[in-house]
């Protein structure tokens, strides 16, 4: 193994030592899975009762909306109030919306209309809960311990991801209420777990909400070029290769694989973050972070091009487990860094800030991959995609020195270096 990384038996699973986290990594574990399992329903029952694909697409947009909208409000509430409060008050709307959906399904009221309504609640909630979320894993653990934290939370979201769709693909033989029963019962757990997280470590801040300080948050990842530098990689990475978005044309016009192909097309891209994210947990990066992170997207990029190129389903396959396992590595690194250089006061605006980035380009993506291969054709979209990301990552190397510099993500290392005069309040 290189010696950019290393493991130890222990310390590969130091964070489920600490009590709150193993709290707060079962809540949102559970939290995610009753997400997943109920947008998995939304998306069935709503093309049941229309047929309109463009239907699909708004399933999406009442969900990210809200957090589009709301992103810099969440995040300066994530640093004047207590997280942990926040969180829990979201999961809790998250099951009254639950309920709704399966009251409605039930008494066969449901329509469109009202599950898009709906929808919008469970993006505000989303907005609020995704920045607190994020922002108190540092809190949860010893400073040591902090990139294993990382680690497995991101393991925990994989695993959530893969395991939804399916449990609820199962569960709609039987019926969509089914599956809005059981997420109930998880974000119930879901919100008791959270209420027994008793960290009290956080840095509230004392500043009120008002616009300047609720643009802090994106004016301090601005000004530094780490954060930017991570942030956008994975935020072009996202936009330029998403592949993932044409699957169903591979899997039936250039694979020739059907839906079962589709299938596990789908699954071996999240298979393959799964895989990463699990190995980082064992051999966490100790030397080269921003060498390793630009490699990370080059090789996600290389992968990208593969995929687009292939005609061979087994060659396809290898190539999305490469694009899911170099996005875990790149996923982990920026997390490290946002989570470590921003102080506590700041860390809700900056997660936030984050966040909605990633989640823009993950919509963004699917959109400029509809666009190109509208107009280019489906390979050279993909193709050019895998271009862009690789000349982005060149691109950032050669104007963001000090990213490419990082070397350790040991806390220490890293306030020492890049948070002597990142105090702001």
């Amino acid at each position: 193994m290189s010696n950019l990384f290393k493991i130890n038996s222990v310390t590969g699973r130091a964070a489920f030592n600490h009590a709150d986290y193993r709290y707060f990594w079962l809540a949102r574990l559970l939290g995610v899975l009753a997400i997943e399992m109920q947008i998995t329903a939304i998306s069935w029952q709503v093309y049941q009762l229309t047929g309109e694909a463009l239907d699909l697409g708004l399933v999406g947009l009442a969900q990210f909306l809200p957090f589009l909208i709301l992103f810099l409000v969440s995040g300066s509430l994530a640093d004047r109030f207590k997280r942990t409060h926040i969180m829990s008050v979201c999961v809790i709307l998250q099951t009254i919306c639950g309920i709704i959906f399966f009251a409605l399904t039930v008494n066969g009221e449901i329509n469109f209309l009202t599950i898009f309504i709906i929808l919008i609640f469970v993006g505000i909630a989303r907005a609020f809960q995704s920045p607190a979320q994020s922002a108190i894993v540092p809190l949860l653990v010893p400073k040591e311990h902090v990139a294993n934290a990382i680690a497995w939370t991101s393991s925990g979201f994989q695993m959530s991801r893969i395991a939804g769709p399916g449990i609820a693909g199962i569960m709609i033989i039987s019926g969509e209420e089914l599956v809005y029963a059981t997420s109930i019962i998880l974000f119930i757990l879901s919100t008791i777990f959270t209420l027994l997280i008793k960290t009290n470590t956080q840095t509230i801040s004392k500043t009120p909400i008002n616009l300047k300080n609720i643009f802090n948050g994106l004016e301090f990842v601005l000004k530094r070029q780490i954060l930017v530098g991570a942030i956008g990689l994975d935020l072009f990475a996202v936009l330029l290769g998403g592949a993932t978005a044409l699957l169903p044309i591979f899997a039936t016009d250039i694979l020739n694989v059907g839906s079962t192909g589709f299938g596990a097309l789908r699954a071996t891209h999240m298979i393959g973050a799964l895989s990463g994210a699990l190995l980082l947990t064992q051999y966490p990066i100790t030397r080269f972070a921003g060498k390793s992170l630009l490699l990370s997207v080059v090789v996600f990029g290389l992968a990208i091009i593969i995929f687009g190129l292939s005609t061979y389903f087994w060659l396809s396959i290898a190539a999305l487990f490469i694009i899911g396992s170099a996005d875990s590595v790149s996923v982990f690194i920026r997390n490290n860094l946002v989570q470590i250089i921003t102080p506590d006061q700041m860390r809700g605006r900056v997660s936030a800030v984050s966040a909605v980035f990633i989640g823009a380009s993950n919509e963004l993506g699917e959109l400029e991959s509809g666009v190109t291969a509208h107009f280019w054709g489906t390979v050279p979209a993909v193709v050019v995609g895998g271009i862009g990301t690789i000349a982005i990552a060149g691109l950032f190397a050669y104007k963001l020195p000090e990213l490419r510099r990082v070397n350790s993500l040991d806390p220490d290392d890293l306030i020492e270096k890049y948070q002597k005069l990142e105090t702001q309040t």
